[in-house]
């Protein structure tokens, strides 16, 4: 029986090569059987990947399970095929299944696979996650080390720029990185569509930088045990390969630097012919040293519980909520930094993260008093994003926090992964809307809701005063799932009661998608969010002196993704609505609450919705309001003409 413990640091014996070798062949098999079923898929960079692959959880993984992100998540051919024989998943399922309707055996990598970390598919945001998973184990005092992969064209995309310089800055000595260097992508060659210099990209970032034949089992693996002496920086390790390599009319190709076989799948014919060869065909010696192996598994994975959005955390504490009374005059940025302050005070789980930006979006005041649970990205918004997402699946609670304009829009595509993957971020964004002011439109996030709406385990929220920001942080921190919550810069009045007091006071609960009715009538009914429930304010009292026998309600509405029976209860029995927002009406309050009320089949006789209806130029937050006709006095007026 062949010895499967390989001690890094230790030269492999003969037999050991043997019995890989033998693995990975069987990994080639089934990729190729894989994709012939499927008549889909990327076997080139499973076929050139799959030596380290199989190197790595054979002597490493299968003993440690420490975590292993692959970034490049199109070749789970090759990921599918290894995890098979680590007798992880059964390898009839994923041949016959693989890319097919029901199927769990997704053509990108899958959580849902067990032992698949986290998902994966538009390329970088893996490498992010990997050295995230790595800084999480530092922050929890472990030793394991965390392993990435990714693909070598993958470099052209800026988050893996974003990634080399955090996992630097952090010191990360236990993520190692493997770049499949087979100088192919997609359309081409690298060389003909985007030329890399690998090396010094990576050495320019301050990794440490290993070279390595990545079909040599045994140089690989010298390589790795280099790899576990280093002890102040990340390591990369460039993996020379050959795309197909292994599988006779693939490897020409790769040789040749040619993309044939990037993201085809060869004809039926075709693979039967090359899985008839010698060179994919198991002899019983070789199948005796897999089983043989597969005996001496000591780790295996277990299978991955997704929690279901909105859950109860119950081992986190909300602590006491803060009171801004009514002669306080701030804004929700900085309820926001004080909230979160509370809640690192009571949960040591809690981190906050930013861009270059803690002063502005209030993290500040954590960084002040816990400045290691306080991650400084730098102005890297879609690294900070999948950190997130990984640090929430080690049982951290990231807040990251940048302006909304950036949050939507330059992180939109991690946020969507971080979705799909079922994490728990909660991305608090200030500056949004008209708020911005003088920053101009650039800055003046006026789509960044809407960014949103199309994700399925993504809530979004506006609080309507410091109070209730307060309540809401405290509330995201206890409650699992992603969170966008928005608020602009500027400051205002704590909303009050009729009789003075503050509205979401001591007695004030905050649940997902409630409404409040803050003044009650039955004329019409004023649907406002965030600041603009303190313009709907000033014209009810402005509409109390000019007009009393029109009776109106103002309603604040906490979010555009679900509306509750208070809302629907007071437009069925005013029959007149008016929406009022600082933000778009196509894809914001407005456009959400219309479409609401078509599926509901409530009717309205009048309908208008205030919104910003183009973008704005400089200005202060009172005036772009006024101009673009979002304030008390376009409120009002609209009230008037309501028909």
């Amino acid at each position: 029986m062949t010895d499967a413990n390989f001690p890094l640091g230790t030269a492999l014996t003969p037999e050991q090569i043997e019995t890989l070798k033998a693995i990975a062949k069987s990994c080639r098999r089934t990729i190729v059987d894989m994709v012939k079923n499927s008549q889909s898929g990327h076997p080139g960079g499973s076929l050139s990947s799959i030596d380290y692959l199989t190197l790595l959880y054979a002597g490493i993984i299968s003993k440690t399970g420490e975590d292993v992100v692959v970034s490049n998540g199109h070749i789970s051919p090759g990921v599918y095929s290894i995890l098979a024989e680590m007798n992880y998943i059964p390898k009839d399922d994923v041949i016959k299944t693989f890319r097919k309707i029901g199927s769990m055996y997704e053509g990108h990598v899958t959580r849902h696979v067990r032992g698949i970390t986290y998902g994966t598919g538009p390329l970088g945001v893996g490498v992010s996650v990997a050295g995230a998973f790595a800084l999480a184990e530092k922050l929890k005092h472990n030793n394991r080390k965390v392993y990435g992969l990714m693909g070598d064209g993958e470099a052209q995309e800026g988050q893996v720029y974003e990634m080399m310089l955090f996992a630097s800055k952090y010191k990360l000595n236990n993520f190692v990185l493997f770049v499949d260097y087979n100088q192919v992508q997609l359309s081409a060659s690298l060389e003909e569509i985007m030329p890399i210099d690998l090396v010094n990209l990576f050495k320019g970032a301050h990794w440490e930088v290993l070279e390595v034949d990545g079909h040599d089992v045994s140089a690989m693996w010298n390589v790795l045990g280099k790899a576990a002496s280093v002890t102040d920086k990340p390591v990369v390790i460039i993996g020379n390969t050959i795309m197909g390599k292994g599988v006779q009319f693939m490897e020409p190709e790769g040789a040749s630097k040619k993309a044939t076989w990037h993201g085809n799948a060869p004809k039926p014919e075709q693979a039967d012919e090359a899985l008839a060869l010698p060179e994919l065909t198991l002899t019983m010696e070789e199948t005796k040293r897999i089983v043989d192996f597969q005996q001496q598994i000591t780790w295996k994975p277990e299978e991955t519980k997704f929690v279901e959005s909105l859950t109860k955390l119950e081992n986190i504490k909300e602590g006491k909520p803060r009171l801004y009374t009514t002669e306080t005059l701030t804004d929700c940025r900085s309820a926001y930094g004080q909230a979160l302050l509370d809640l690192a005070d009571e949960n040591p789980e809690v981190l906050a993260l930013t861009a270059d930006l803690r002063g502005s979006v209030m993290t500040k005041f954590l960084a002040g008093k816990y400045a290691e649970r306080h991650i400084e990205v730098g102005i890297a918004e879609q690294n900070m994003v999948s950190i997130s997402g990984a640090l929430s699946l080690r049982g951290f609670i990231p807040f990251c926090s940048t302006f909304g304009a950036f949050m939507s829009s330059r992180a939109k595509d991690q946020a969507r992964v971080n979705d799909i993957n079922r994490t728990n971020v909660k991305m608090v964004a200030t500056h949004c809307g008209l708020s911005v002011g003088e920053d101009g439109p650039t800055h003046q996030a006026i789509d960044d809701a809407g960014s949103f709406l199309g994700m399925f385990n993504t809530m979004v929220i506006e609080p309507a005063d410091p109070n209730q920001t307060d309540r809401i942080i405290r509330y995201i921190a206890s409650h699992y799932g992603n969170f966008y919550v928005r608020m602009g810069r500027h400051k205002f009045p704590v909303i009050t009661k009729e009789d003075g007091t503050p509205f979401y006071g001591e007695d004030y609960v905050y649940e997902y998608g409630k409404s409040d009715v803050i003044r009650s009538g039955k004329d019409i009914t004023i649907a406002a969010t965030g600041a603009c429930v303190t313009e709907a304010l000033k014209a009810y009292e402005a509409l109390k002196k000019s007009k009393p026998e029109l009776s109106v309600e103002v309603v604040a509405v906490s979010s555009i993704k679900k509306f509750d029976e208070t809302l629907l209860n007071s437009i069925k029995k005013t029959k007149k609505l008016i929406t009022v927002e600082d933000h778009n009406m196509l894809s914001g309050l407005g456009g959400q609450l219309a479409h609401e009320l078509a599926m509901q089949g409530i009717h309205t006789e009048s309908f208008k919705m205030i919104a910003v209806k183009e973008y704005q130029l400089s200005g202060k937050s009172e005036q772009l309001y006024k101009v673009a006709g979002i304030d008390s006095e376009a409120i009002e007026k609209a009230c008037l003409n309501a028909k």
